[in-house]
């Protein structure tokens, strides 16, 4: 899927030099594990919530309602957040079908990430405001990606982000608008599509990178240890048919498999797939490491 915001044309420069900069640096692996890892562990302590980024449309449908967020934070000019607003931005981007965005913002209620202000006007205009609980969490996020980016150049972006928590309201939309509009990052190929269009498959998927084993990874199956279905459906809060489904779509794809029948013994990824994965989360990075560049100098 495809997602075009209506000011796309807004950004001057293409993300590619960044994203093959991010290739080719030696440590990008590793960065990357510990950002799976800890993308993990975020799940692992509000699985409840975190759930609410765990495949590819909810993270492009909560991520929008952070930014709008935050582009109010920076410019007060701009009306606050409600419902309509929402939606229509939903579905001007094609993010979402309307009924989806309904949903979804219905969740986001009943777990208190998005709440009510006191209105006495029309229900349909009351303004949202985005809880304490949500913006920890992207705190989180954004600043692990920046210790991820730190560790490729020795850079201190990390540290700039602490001592100017504000530099977040002014990279965090500029990265996610330029991801709602980036083929590489909404149309993932076909090997990560399988994982992050279903249900909790980007928790799935970030998991099983984290098991790869440390260094030069060979071509072909790369064995990545013990694991079974139920650990995956416990872990995730998912139903066993429904990981059986996703394991079976990767299976024929030949991306992942297990050594034994019956999805016993230790299982592997393919190399493909570790290749596919690595360059879909250098669109992200890149598209990060450019917002807060820009974000650096536009707050100097």
């Amino acid at each position: 899927m495809n997602v075009h915001p209506s000011h796309h044309g807004a950004f001057e420069h293409p993300l590619a030099p960044w994203i093959d900069a991010i290739l080719e640096r030696e440590q990008f692996a590793e960065a990357l594990r510990d950002v799976a890892l800890r993308l993990v562990a975020m799940h692992d302590i509000a699985p409840r919530i975190v759930r609410y980024t765990a495949n590819l449309q909810k993270w492009l449908l909560t991520q929008a309602i952070l930014t709008l967020h935050f582009e109010r934070k920076t410019d007060p000019t701009r009306s606050g957040l409600t419902a309509a607003k929402l939606l229509d931005f939903f579905v001007a981007n094609n993010v979402a079908s309307r009924n989806t965005a309904v949903a979804h913002l219905a969740e986001m209620r009943s777990y208190r990430l998005l709440l009510d202000a006191e209105w006495a006007g029309d229900k349909r205009l009351r303004p949202l405001i985005v809880s304490e609980t949500a913006e920890d969490l992207i705190r989180q996020w954004f600043d692990g990606h920046l210790r991820s980016l730190d560790r490729l150049d020795k850079g201190r972006r990390c540290d700039l982000s602490s001592a100017k928590p504000s530099l977040m309201h002014f990279a965090h939309p500029r990265a996610t608008r330029r991801l709602f509009g980036e083929p590489g990052w909404c149309s993932p190929p076909e090997s990560v599509a399988t994982f992050v269009w279903t249900e909790s498959g980007s928790n799935i998927l970030h998991d099983l990178i984290a098991r790869l084993p440390k260094g030069e990874l060979a071509e072909g199956q790369i064995t990545i240890g013990p694991l079974r279905i139920s650990e995956i459906t416990n872990r995730y809060i998912i139903s066993k048919s429904h990981a059986q489904r996703v394991f079976a779509r990767a299976r024929d794809l030949g991306i992942v498999g297990w050594q034994r029948p019956g999805n016993r013994g230790d299982l592997w990824v393919s190399s493909a797939l570790v290749h596919d994965y690595r360059r879909w989360q250098a669109v992200k990075f890149a598209a990060l490491e450019e917002a807060f560049d820009w974000a650096v100098a536009r707050t100097a």
